[in-house]
Protein backbone atom coordinates (compact mmCIF):
# COMPACT_ATOMS: atom_id res chain seq x y z
CA UNK A 1 0.00 0.00 0.00
CA UNK A 2 1.42 3.56 -1.21
CA UNK A 3 2.43 5.67 1.95
CA UNK A 4 1.01 8.77 -0.13
CA UNK A 5 -2.32 9.68 -2.27
CA UNK A 6 -1.27 11.13 -5.69
CA UNK A 7 -2.81 13.10 -8.03
CA UNK A 8 -6.03 11.47 -9.44
CA UNK A 9 -5.56 10.53 -13.23
CA UNK A 10 -5.40 13.12 -15.71
CA UNK A 11 -5.48 15.86 -13.14
CA UNK A 12 -2.24 18.06 -12.91
CA UNK A 13 -0.44 20.26 -10.12
CA UNK A 14 0.71 22.97 -11.68
CA UNK A 15 4.16 23.77 -9.80
CA UNK A 16 6.22 26.96 -8.67
CA UNK A 17 8.07 27.22 -11.48
CA UNK A 18 5.61 26.61 -14.03
CA UNK A 19 2.77 28.59 -12.35
CA UNK A 20 4.62 32.32 -13.09
CA UNK A 21 3.57 31.34 -16.87
CA UNK A 22 0.21 30.77 -16.50
CA UNK A 23 0.29 34.35 -14.42
CA UNK A 24 1.76 36.09 -17.62
CA UNK A 25 -1.24 34.11 -19.47
CA UNK A 26 -3.87 35.54 -17.44
CA UNK A 27 -2.72 38.81 -17.62
CA UNK A 28 -2.23 38.79 -21.44
CA UNK A 29 -6.04 37.68 -21.76
CA UNK A 30 -7.09 40.40 -19.13
CA UNK A 31 -5.51 43.19 -20.90
CA UNK A 32 -6.51 41.79 -24.55
CA UNK A 33 -10.35 41.24 -23.25
CA UNK A 34 -10.63 45.01 -21.88
CA UNK A 35 -8.84 46.44 -24.80
CA UNK A 36 -12.51 45.01 -26.86
CA UNK A 37 -14.72 46.15 -24.20
CA UNK A 38 -15.39 42.62 -22.76
CA UNK A 39 -16.20 41.87 -19.18
CA UNK A 40 -15.56 38.61 -16.98
CA UNK A 41 -17.49 36.84 -15.53
CA UNK A 42 -17.12 33.80 -13.11
CA UNK A 43 -19.84 30.65 -12.90
CA UNK A 44 -19.61 27.98 -10.35
CA UNK A 45 -17.84 24.54 -11.03
CA UNK A 46 -20.85 22.20 -10.42
CA UNK A 47 -23.99 22.60 -11.96
CA UNK A 48 -27.54 20.81 -12.46
CA UNK A 49 -26.87 17.97 -14.91
CA UNK A 50 -29.91 18.73 -16.96
CA UNK A 51 -28.55 22.14 -18.22
CA UNK A 52 -25.43 20.29 -20.15
CA UNK A 53 -28.08 17.40 -21.44
CA UNK A 54 -30.02 20.31 -22.92
CA UNK A 55 -27.25 22.15 -24.26
CA UNK A 56 -24.72 19.68 -25.47
CA UNK A 57 -27.16 16.74 -26.01
CA UNK A 58 -27.71 13.91 -24.20
CA UNK A 59 -26.50 11.44 -27.28
CA UNK A 60 -22.92 13.17 -27.36
CA UNK A 61 -19.64 11.90 -26.22
CA UNK A 62 -19.50 14.22 -23.61
CA UNK A 63 -23.00 13.64 -21.76
CA UNK A 64 -22.79 9.72 -22.12
CA UNK A 65 -19.22 8.97 -21.71
CA UNK A 66 -17.24 11.93 -20.30
CA UNK A 67 -18.90 14.11 -17.46
CA UNK A 68 -18.61 13.85 -13.63
CA UNK A 69 -22.07 13.52 -12.66
CA UNK A 70 -22.88 12.50 -8.78
CA UNK A 71 -26.03 12.73 -6.59
CA UNK A 72 -25.96 15.20 -3.58
CA UNK A 73 -27.51 14.60 -0.23
CA UNK A 74 -30.59 16.04 -1.50
CA UNK A 75 -30.79 13.25 -4.64
CA UNK A 76 -29.97 15.97 -7.07
CA UNK A 77 -28.30 15.24 -10.08
CA UNK A 78 -25.19 17.58 -10.23
CA UNK A 79 -22.12 17.74 -12.59
CA UNK A 80 -18.84 19.19 -12.89
CA UNK A 81 -18.91 21.11 -16.10
CA UNK A 82 -17.22 19.75 -18.62
CA UNK A 83 -17.09 23.23 -20.75
CA UNK A 84 -18.08 26.56 -20.21
CA UNK A 85 -20.69 28.30 -22.81
CA UNK A 86 -23.62 26.29 -21.00
CA UNK A 87 -22.99 27.73 -18.02
CA UNK A 88 -22.51 31.17 -18.99
CA UNK A 89 -26.03 31.50 -20.91
CA UNK A 90 -27.73 29.68 -17.72
CA UNK A 91 -25.87 32.66 -15.43
CA UNK A 92 -27.31 35.57 -18.29
CA UNK A 93 -30.89 34.06 -18.52
CA UNK A 94 -30.70 33.45 -14.96
CA UNK A 95 -29.56 37.10 -13.61
CA UNK A 96 -31.37 39.10 -16.87
CA UNK A 97 -28.56 40.12 -18.47
CA UNK A 98 -29.82 38.78 -22.26
CA UNK A 99 -33.15 39.48 -23.44
CA UNK A 100 -32.86 42.54 -25.81
CA UNK A 101 -29.54 43.78 -24.33
CA UNK A 102 -26.01 43.16 -25.70
CA UNK A 103 -23.46 41.10 -23.66
CA UNK A 104 -19.57 40.63 -24.23
CA UNK A 105 -18.54 38.55 -21.74
CA UNK A 106 -15.18 36.00 -20.85
CA UNK A 107 -14.59 33.71 -18.48
CA UNK A 108 -11.33 31.60 -17.51
CA UNK A 109 -11.40 27.86 -15.25
CA UNK A 110 -11.29 24.57 -14.60
CA UNK A 111 -13.44 22.16 -16.74
CA UNK A 112 -13.64 18.18 -16.37
CA UNK A 113 -14.43 15.55 -18.91
CA UNK A 114 -13.19 12.10 -18.31
CA UNK A 115 -11.11 11.56 -21.07
CA UNK A 116 -8.42 9.33 -21.63
CA UNK A 117 -5.32 11.68 -20.46
CA UNK A 118 -2.73 12.40 -23.06
CA UNK A 119 -0.47 15.69 -24.25
CA UNK A 120 -2.66 18.43 -23.94
CA UNK A 121 -5.81 16.64 -23.10
CA UNK A 122 -6.71 15.77 -19.24
CA UNK A 123 -9.40 15.12 -17.42
CA UNK A 124 -9.11 18.67 -15.40
CA UNK A 125 -8.06 21.09 -18.06
CA UNK A 126 -8.43 25.40 -18.03
CA UNK A 127 -10.59 26.90 -20.88
CA UNK A 128 -10.44 30.17 -21.65
CA UNK A 129 -13.66 31.49 -22.93
CA UNK A 130 -15.32 34.22 -24.95
CA UNK A 131 -19.27 34.86 -25.49
CA UNK A 132 -20.97 37.59 -27.20
CA UNK A 133 -25.41 37.86 -27.03
CA UNK A 134 -27.74 40.02 -28.86
CA UNK A 135 -25.46 40.47 -32.38
CA UNK A 136 -26.61 38.48 -34.97
CA UNK A 137 -24.80 40.24 -37.75
CA UNK A 138 -21.19 38.26 -39.34
CA UNK A 139 -19.17 41.55 -37.82
CA UNK A 140 -19.16 39.62 -34.07
CA UNK A 141 -17.89 36.89 -35.76
CA UNK A 142 -15.18 38.64 -37.31
CA UNK A 143 -14.52 40.21 -34.19
CA UNK A 144 -14.28 37.16 -32.27
CA UNK A 145 -11.94 35.74 -34.79
CA UNK A 146 -9.73 38.97 -34.91
CA UNK A 147 -9.35 38.64 -30.87
CA UNK A 148 -7.82 34.91 -31.14
CA UNK A 149 -5.41 36.55 -34.05
CA UNK A 150 -4.42 39.51 -31.74
CA UNK A 151 -3.76 37.12 -28.80
CA UNK A 152 -1.48 34.93 -31.46
CA UNK A 153 0.15 37.65 -32.17
CA UNK A 154 0.83 38.94 -28.42
CA UNK A 155 1.90 35.72 -27.56
CA UNK A 156 4.34 35.56 -30.32
CA UNK A 157 3.36 32.13 -31.44
CA UNK A 158 4.14 30.84 -35.21
CA UNK A 159 1.96 28.19 -37.42
CA UNK A 160 -1.75 28.57 -36.34
CA UNK A 161 -3.96 28.83 -39.21
CA UNK A 162 -7.32 29.65 -39.09
CA UNK A 163 -10.31 26.79 -40.83
CA UNK A 164 -13.95 28.05 -41.54
CA UNK A 165 -16.90 26.54 -42.31
CA UNK A 166 -20.75 27.00 -41.91
CA UNK A 167 -23.40 24.65 -40.53
CA UNK A 168 -26.63 26.65 -42.02
CA UNK A 169 -29.63 27.73 -39.45
CA UNK A 170 -30.88 25.01 -37.57
CA UNK A 171 -33.78 23.99 -39.69
CA UNK A 172 -31.30 23.68 -42.96
CA UNK A 173 -29.08 21.69 -40.81
CA UNK A 174 -31.22 19.22 -39.51
CA UNK A 175 -32.28 18.66 -43.48
CA UNK A 176 -28.82 18.28 -44.63
CA UNK A 177 -28.20 15.61 -41.40
CA UNK A 178 -30.96 14.00 -42.98
CA UNK A 179 -29.35 13.48 -46.53
CA UNK A 180 -25.88 12.81 -45.39
CA UNK A 181 -27.77 9.92 -42.91
CA UNK A 182 -29.28 8.56 -46.25
CA UNK A 183 -26.33 8.86 -47.91
CA UNK A 184 -23.76 6.99 -45.11
CA UNK A 185 -26.60 4.25 -44.87
CA UNK A 186 -26.01 3.40 -48.46
CA UNK A 187 -22.58 2.68 -47.48
CA UNK A 188 -22.57 1.14 -44.09
CA UNK A 189 -20.44 -1.23 -44.60
CA UNK A 190 -17.59 1.27 -45.18
CA UNK A 191 -18.28 2.90 -41.62
CA UNK A 192 -15.93 2.41 -38.67
CA UNK A 193 -17.27 1.09 -35.32
CA UNK A 194 -17.26 4.85 -33.98
CA UNK A 195 -18.96 6.18 -37.02
CA UNK A 196 -22.04 3.70 -36.87
CA UNK A 197 -22.38 4.65 -33.04
CA UNK A 198 -22.88 8.33 -34.40
CA UNK A 199 -24.99 7.26 -37.61
CA UNK A 200 -28.47 7.54 -35.45
CA UNK A 201 -26.77 9.95 -32.74
CA UNK A 202 -25.01 12.74 -34.10
CA UNK A 203 -23.94 12.08 -37.70
CA UNK A 204 -22.49 15.41 -38.68
CA UNK A 205 -19.39 14.39 -36.52
CA UNK A 206 -18.55 11.38 -38.56
CA UNK A 207 -17.23 14.05 -41.41
CA UNK A 208 -14.75 14.70 -38.78
CA UNK A 209 -13.39 11.26 -38.93
CA UNK A 210 -9.65 11.16 -39.29
CA UNK A 211 -10.04 7.14 -40.12
CA UNK A 212 -8.11 7.11 -43.38
CA UNK A 213 -9.88 4.38 -44.34
CA UNK A 214 -13.45 6.52 -44.57
CA UNK A 215 -11.32 9.16 -46.98
CA UNK A 216 -13.04 8.69 -49.87
CA UNK A 217 -16.31 7.98 -49.11
CA UNK A 218 -16.23 11.36 -46.88
CA UNK A 219 -14.76 13.26 -49.83
CA UNK A 220 -17.54 12.22 -52.07
CA UNK A 221 -20.74 13.12 -49.66
CA UNK A 222 -22.99 16.02 -50.04
CA UNK A 223 -21.67 19.03 -49.33
CA UNK A 224 -23.33 21.16 -46.62
CA UNK A 225 -22.58 24.12 -48.59
CA UNK A 226 -24.90 22.74 -51.54
CA UNK A 227 -27.40 22.70 -48.98
CA UNK A 228 -27.12 26.31 -46.97
CA UNK A 229 -30.21 28.56 -46.75
CA UNK A 230 -29.72 32.13 -48.01
CA UNK A 231 -29.16 34.23 -45.23
CA UNK A 232 -26.65 31.48 -43.58
CA UNK A 233 -24.72 31.69 -46.90
CA UNK A 234 -24.57 35.89 -47.25
CA UNK A 235 -23.58 35.65 -43.82
CA UNK A 236 -20.31 33.58 -44.17
CA UNK A 237 -19.96 35.92 -47.50
CA UNK A 238 -19.86 38.48 -45.34
CA UNK A 239 -17.69 37.42 -42.60
CA UNK A 240 -15.03 35.97 -45.59
CA UNK A 241 -15.21 39.77 -46.73
CA UNK A 242 -14.59 40.99 -43.20
CA UNK A 243 -11.66 38.64 -42.34
CA UNK A 244 -10.08 39.45 -46.14
CA UNK A 245 -10.14 43.47 -45.15
CA UNK A 246 -8.50 43.22 -42.11
CA UNK A 247 -5.83 40.62 -43.65
CA UNK A 248 -6.70 37.47 -41.76
CA UNK A 249 -5.72 34.51 -43.53
CA UNK A 250 -8.54 30.88 -43.64
CA UNK A 251 -9.28 28.28 -45.46
CA UNK A 252 -12.65 27.08 -45.91
CA UNK A 253 -12.93 23.02 -44.44
CA UNK A 254 -16.14 22.08 -45.73
CA UNK A 255 -15.57 19.13 -43.40
CA UNK A 256 -15.07 21.22 -40.27
CA UNK A 257 -18.16 20.38 -37.92
CA UNK A 258 -18.22 21.53 -33.97
CA UNK A 259 -18.86 18.26 -30.81
CA UNK A 260 -21.37 20.35 -29.59
CA UNK A 261 -25.38 20.19 -30.65
CA UNK A 262 -26.19 23.66 -30.08
CA UNK A 263 -23.57 25.16 -33.19
CA UNK A 264 -25.01 26.75 -36.29
CA UNK A 265 -24.35 28.77 -39.17
CA UNK A 266 -20.35 29.92 -38.15
CA UNK A 267 -17.99 27.67 -37.12
CA UNK A 268 -14.13 28.01 -37.03
CA UNK A 269 -11.26 26.25 -35.37
CA UNK A 270 -7.72 27.47 -35.09
CA UNK A 271 -5.17 24.91 -35.58
CA UNK A 272 -1.59 23.83 -35.30
CA UNK A 273 0.89 20.79 -36.56
CA UNK A 274 2.78 21.34 -33.66
CA UNK A 275 0.66 19.27 -30.58
CA UNK A 276 0.33 15.81 -32.30
CA UNK A 277 -3.45 14.72 -32.32
CA UNK A 278 -4.42 17.80 -30.28
CA UNK A 279 -3.43 20.20 -33.19
CA UNK A 280 -6.98 22.45 -32.41
CA UNK A 281 -5.90 24.85 -29.79
CA UNK A 282 -9.19 27.28 -30.59
CA UNK A 283 -12.48 26.97 -31.33
CA UNK A 284 -15.76 28.34 -31.78
CA UNK A 285 -18.81 29.71 -33.41
CA UNK A 286 -22.30 30.36 -33.62
CA UNK A 287 -25.39 29.43 -31.36
CA UNK A 288 -28.37 31.42 -32.04
CA UNK A 289 -30.38 28.32 -30.33
CA UNK A 290 -28.91 28.05 -27.40
CA UNK A 291 -30.27 30.98 -25.16
CA UNK A 292 -34.26 29.67 -25.97
CA UNK A 293 -33.30 26.31 -25.36
CA UNK A 294 -32.28 27.02 -21.99
CA UNK A 295 -34.95 28.49 -21.45
CA UNK A 296 -34.55 32.20 -22.48
CA UNK A 297 -36.04 34.66 -25.41
CA UNK A 298 -34.66 33.76 -28.79
CA UNK A 299 -31.14 35.44 -28.33
CA UNK A 300 -28.15 35.56 -30.91
CA UNK A 301 -25.22 34.18 -29.55
CA UNK A 302 -21.75 33.18 -30.94
CA UNK A 303 -17.99 32.36 -28.97
CA UNK A 304 -15.23 30.57 -28.65
CA UNK A 305 -12.79 28.44 -26.28
CA UNK A 306 -9.57 27.65 -26.01
CA UNK A 307 -7.59 25.15 -23.86
CA UNK A 308 -4.99 27.07 -21.84
CA UNK A 309 -2.78 23.63 -21.69
CA UNK A 310 -2.72 23.58 -25.22
CA UNK A 311 -1.65 27.32 -25.54
CA UNK A 312 1.36 26.77 -22.98
CA UNK A 313 2.46 23.33 -24.64
CA UNK A 314 2.71 25.31 -27.87
CA UNK A 315 4.89 28.01 -26.24
CA UNK A 316 7.37 25.85 -24.67
CA UNK A 317 7.84 24.13 -28.28
CA UNK A 318 7.77 26.86 -30.21
CA UNK A 319 9.89 29.01 -27.31
CA UNK A 320 12.64 28.89 -24.87
CA UNK A 321 11.03 29.18 -21.32
CA UNK A 322 13.09 31.27 -19.24
CA UNK A 323 12.01 30.67 -14.66
CA UNK A 324 10.61 33.24 -13.06
CA UNK A 325 13.00 35.30 -12.03
CA UNK A 326 13.76 36.91 -8.47
CA UNK A 327 15.17 40.98 -8.22
CA UNK A 328 16.73 40.91 -4.67
CA UNK A 329 17.33 38.43 -1.73
CA UNK A 330 18.13 39.86 1.51
CA UNK A 331 21.05 38.70 3.51
CA UNK A 332 20.42 38.84 7.30
CA UNK A 333 23.07 38.05 9.91
CA UNK A 334 22.19 38.59 13.92
CA UNK A 335 19.22 39.40 15.67
CA UNK A 336 19.30 43.12 15.22
CA UNK A 337 19.83 42.81 11.45
CA UNK A 338 16.81 40.06 11.12
CA UNK A 339 14.38 43.00 12.42
CA UNK A 340 15.94 46.08 10.18
CA UNK A 341 15.96 43.41 7.34
CA UNK A 342 11.69 43.25 7.83
CA UNK A 343 11.37 46.82 8.08
CA UNK A 344 13.76 47.86 5.17
CA UNK A 345 12.24 44.73 2.95
CA UNK A 346 8.53 46.33 3.91
CA UNK A 347 9.82 50.19 2.64
CA UNK A 348 11.31 48.80 -0.28
CA UNK A 349 7.83 46.74 -1.32
CA UNK A 350 6.23 49.70 -0.39
CA UNK A 351 7.72 52.19 -2.21
CA UNK A 352 8.70 49.85 -5.73
CA UNK A 353 5.21 48.11 -6.57
CA UNK A 354 6.25 44.69 -8.37
CA UNK A 355 9.73 44.52 -7.14
CA UNK A 356 10.57 40.73 -6.45
CA UNK A 357 12.56 40.43 -3.40
CA UNK A 358 13.07 37.63 -0.64
CA UNK A 359 14.20 38.11 3.22
CA UNK A 360 15.99 35.89 4.07
CA UNK A 361 14.03 33.89 6.97
CA UNK A 362 15.54 31.28 9.43
CA UNK A 363 19.12 32.40 10.26
CA UNK A 364 22.06 30.88 8.91
CA UNK A 365 25.53 31.96 8.22
CA UNK A 366 26.83 34.12 5.29
CA UNK A 367 27.76 31.58 3.02
CA UNK A 368 24.74 29.49 3.76
CA UNK A 369 22.16 32.21 3.04
CA UNK A 370 24.73 33.23 -0.15
CA UNK A 371 23.67 29.69 -1.05
CA UNK A 372 20.09 30.25 -0.86
CA UNK A 373 20.44 33.44 -2.84
CA UNK A 374 22.17 32.22 -5.43
CA UNK A 375 19.66 29.18 -5.99
CA UNK A 376 16.83 31.67 -5.55
CA UNK A 377 18.39 33.03 -8.90
CA UNK A 378 18.03 36.64 -8.03
CA UNK A 379 20.36 39.12 -9.86
CA UNK A 380 21.36 40.81 -6.39
CA UNK A 381 22.40 39.69 -3.03
CA UNK A 382 22.03 42.56 -0.44
CA UNK A 383 24.02 42.07 2.88
CA UNK A 384 23.26 43.27 6.42
CA UNK A 385 24.85 42.73 8.98
CA UNK A 386 26.17 44.37 12.20
CA UNK A 387 28.78 46.60 10.43
CA UNK A 388 26.13 47.72 7.55
CA UNK A 389 23.86 47.59 10.13
CA UNK A 390 26.43 50.33 12.14
CA UNK A 391 26.94 52.56 8.94
CA UNK A 392 22.73 52.40 8.20
CA UNK A 393 23.79 50.60 4.14
CA UNK A 394 24.06 47.28 3.03
CA UNK A 395 26.82 45.30 0.88
CA UNK A 396 25.21 44.82 -2.52
CA UNK A 397 27.14 41.65 -4.60
CA UNK A 398 26.22 41.06 -8.02
CA UNK A 399 25.25 37.20 -8.63
CA UNK A 400 24.40 37.62 -12.57
CA UNK A 401 26.93 39.49 -13.87
CA UNK A 402 30.65 40.32 -13.17
CA UNK A 403 30.68 43.59 -11.14
CA UNK A 404 32.52 44.77 -8.14
CA UNK A 405 30.25 45.05 -4.93
CA UNK A 406 29.22 47.93 -3.62
CA UNK A 407 27.93 50.00 -0.57
CA UNK A 408 24.81 51.43 -0.61
CA UNK A 409 23.18 53.53 2.39
CA UNK A 410 19.88 52.84 3.64
CA UNK A 411 18.96 56.41 2.08
CA UNK A 412 19.80 55.75 -1.15
CA UNK A 413 18.64 52.15 -1.84
CA UNK A 414 15.48 53.28 -3.03
CA UNK A 415 16.89 54.97 -6.09
CA UNK A 416 19.70 52.64 -6.96
CA UNK A 417 17.19 49.56 -6.94
CA UNK A 418 14.65 51.56 -9.18
CA UNK A 419 17.37 52.75 -11.81
CA UNK A 420 18.67 48.82 -12.02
Amino acid sequence: MSRFIKSIRGMHDVLPDDSFRWQSFEAIIRQLMGSYGYREIRMPIVESTDLFCRSIGEVTDIVEKEMYTFEDRNGDKLSLRPEGTASCVRAGIQHGLLHNQVQRLWYNGPMFRHERPQKGRYRQFHQFGVEVFGIATADIDAELILIGARLWQQLDLKGIRLELNTLGSSQTRAEYKQVLVDYLNQHRELLDEDSLRRLESNPLRILDSKNPAMKELLDNAPSMVAHLDDESSQQFDKLKASLDATGIEYSVNPRLVRGLDYYCKTVFEWVTDELGAQGTICAGGRYDGLVEQLGGKPTAAAGFALGIERILALLEAQQELQAESVDLYLVLLGDACEIAGLQLSEKIRQQIPGVKLITNCGGGSIKSQMKKADKSGARIAMILAEDELSRQQVTVKYLREDKPQASVGFDELINFITEL
